[in-house]
């Protein structure tokens, strides 16, 4: 079966985005999500009208914002022939069924979209796999909802038992589509394996870092390779290895998926094959972007990422991308209110930082090609410990 049948399809859709406020997520962090949510419905075309959010105690079990927020919600969408409605959190098939009947438009969730453009984006034989895995797991809990017919998929004549309901045929196809694609992920990963042993004991260097820091654009940098970028989210989904060699010492350098918050279990499992090279390196380079508000956040999510993926020990260089982006904004004299991060410079973020990972970074403009050359010497400097410690039958010099 193909993965169009889980596609938003919403190329230039008009959408609303949908938040909550509850205890766990306040405002500000919501606002954050939603900021998020709304790049991400870009990077898969929709067109955003408006932003709503509710306040509650917890997510309501049937509607998820609650009756009355829905009815106000609804009377938008009629309103302006909204063709989709994008939640920021994580939905139940009941609570789509039940939110679609009353706003009368399609509704995904950020699992949802994230799926959607990462089965865009798939280009290699392992991440389509990848990407149709995750949107069956996905979608076998949902399939009252989403009854899509998958028995002619496979023919429709005589694959239905006598009596056998319709979505017990689906929920029967789907889990045998799973164990194929698992099989056949297993096979993809055998080949991976082989090719990476063929590479030999050279250092590797993973780029790891939240989507759209950069990692692509410093990769093209480093290895004078091509690597598509772009700024959208998940430019990148297939692992790009090259060699590179500095001042003789050869290693290997590869590009990774970028991590998101909130991104969909599923996927992640899914993905864990393609983040072997984040496993297997000798060295992480942490690739963040200093000019995103948010940017501890973000590196804190990676940070996670990277202890679930049991790579959190390996040794990191954290580089600092997009300086040219950077936003300082001084604060008046008399300006009583509470620091923000545009108060402090530059500066002062490189003097905390240097000081925080013991000089473990550098600060750098890939765009502008700034420090690039820095960048360049320290990370040769921490390939160079590995590469003769593997080969100590080589001297330095």
């Amino acid at each position: 079966m193909s993965h169009k049948i889980f596609s938003t399809n919403h190329k230039n859709e008009s959408a609303i985005l949908i938040g909550l406020v509850f205890k766990e997520q306040s405002e500000e962090r919501l606002r954050e999500y939603l900021d998020e949510l709304e790049f991400l419905a870009d990077t898969a075309g929709a067109r955003i009208l408006k932003r709503f959010s509710q306040r509650l105690e917890r997510p309501d079990s049937k509607t998820f914002i609650g009756s009355g927020k829905l009815n106000e919600v609804r009377e938008f969408v009629k309103a302006n022939k909204v063709d989709l409605a994008i939640f920021d959190d994580e939905l139940s098939g009941s609570q789509i069924r039940n939110i679609e009947k009353v706003l009368e438009c399609r509704v995904v969730d950020r699992s949802n979209l994230i799926l959607d453009i990462f089965a865009r984006r798939a280009r290699t034989a392992q991440s389509k796999t990848q990407v149709e895995l995750a949107q069956y797991k996905y979608l076998l809990p949902r399939l009252t909802r989403m009854w899509t017919h998958l028995e002619k998929q496979r023919g429709g004549i005589g694959m239905r038992g006598p009596g056998e309901a319709e979505i017990e045929t689906d929920r029967r196809i789907i889990k045998d589509k799973l164990s194929k694609l698992k099989e056949k992920l297993r096979e993809i990963d055998k080949q991976n394996l082989t090719q990476r042993k063929q590479r030999g004991e050279l250092v590797r260097v993973a780029l790891v870092g939240y989507t759209n820091v950069g990692k692509s654009t410093l990769m093209n940098l480093l290895s004078k390779s091509d690597v598509f970028a772009e700024n959208k989210l998940f430019a990148t989904l297939d692992t790009t290895v090259r060699k590179i060699v500095y001042e003789n010492i050869p290693f290997l350098l590869s590009d990774t998926v970028g991590f998101i918050r909130k991104l969909p279990h599923d996927l992640v499992e899914s993905f864990k094959s393609t983040l072997d090279e984040v496993r297997e390196a000798d060295i992480l380079v942490h690739v963040v972007d200093i000019s995103h508000p948010q940017f501890e956040d973000q590196m804190a999510v990676v940070n996670q990422t990277l202890t679930e993926l049991g790579a959190a020990d390996k040794p990191v260089m954290v580089v600092f991308n997009k300086t040219d982006a950077y936003k300082f904004v001084p604060k008046e004299a008399d300006d009583l209110t509470p620091e923000t991060k545009q108060n402090i410079s530059l500066d002062e973020l490189r003097r905390t930082w240097l000081s925080r990972i013991h000089g473990e970074c550098v600060f750098i403009s890939a765009l502008n090609r700034v420090n690039i050359e820095e960048l360049r010497m320290n990370l040769l400097g921490m390939v160079k410990k590995i590469h003769y410690k593997r080969y100590p039958h080589i001297t330095a010099g």
